[in-house]
């Protein structure tokens, strides 16, 4: 590959990355062609974006990057596909959807969500666990309208219970 051709893959992996605010690394060395289809439609699915690219380039297009990435460069060795989001549990979720079905691939390198590393195997299950912003939103929004709807109820209830006296009171 020509130099020129490594700087124009190099901006394209970096336009990509900042397009998307979690990036997951992964490794699918070992899946056959027809999972490897069944990954990337399942990415496709649930709106992921999946890229294999060489290590050597990622390293050099998240060195150019705003954002500092620099605690993912040592997992960039051997295999390496990228599951991009902008849901932060998306990627995690899927991947564990994924091995229900198949083996123990795709295997979580390492991932960058919300300004925070995640390393190694074992923290697949803290980032599937992760809510995302719309789901804390919707959590916000629901306590917000809990109370409002107690006094909303309280109120009716009462009503409710006077309309009856009031009634039993005019039939006798």
């Amino acid at each position: 590959m020509k130099k020129e051709d490594k700087a124009l893959v190099i901006e394209m992996i970096g336009n990509t990355l900042a397009e998307y605010s979690c990036v997951y690394l992964t490794q699918t060395a070992g899946l056959n062609a027809e999972k490897t289809s069944a990954l990337r439609r399942a990415c496709f699915k649930d709106g992921v974006k999946m890229l294999c690219v060489k290590n050597t380039l990622l390293k050099k297009a998240l060195e150019a990057s705003e954002v500092d990435y620099s605690e993912l460069y040592d997992l960039l060795h051997g295999e390496t596909t990228l599951l991009l989001s902008n849901t932060g549990n998306a990627p995690a979720k899927l991947i564990k959807k994924f091995r229900d079905k198949n083996d123990t691939l795709p295997m979580l390198k390492g991932a960058y969500v919300e300004e925070t590393v995640y390393v190694g195997e074992e923290q697949l299950e803290t980032l599937a666990n992760i809510k995302s912003k719309n789901e804390l939103i919707a959590d916000v929004v629901a306590l917000l309208q809990s109370p409002a709807k107690n006094v909303v109820s309280a109120l009716q209830s009462g009503a409710t219970k006077l309309h009856g006296v009031l009634e039993t009171l005019s039939n006798r």
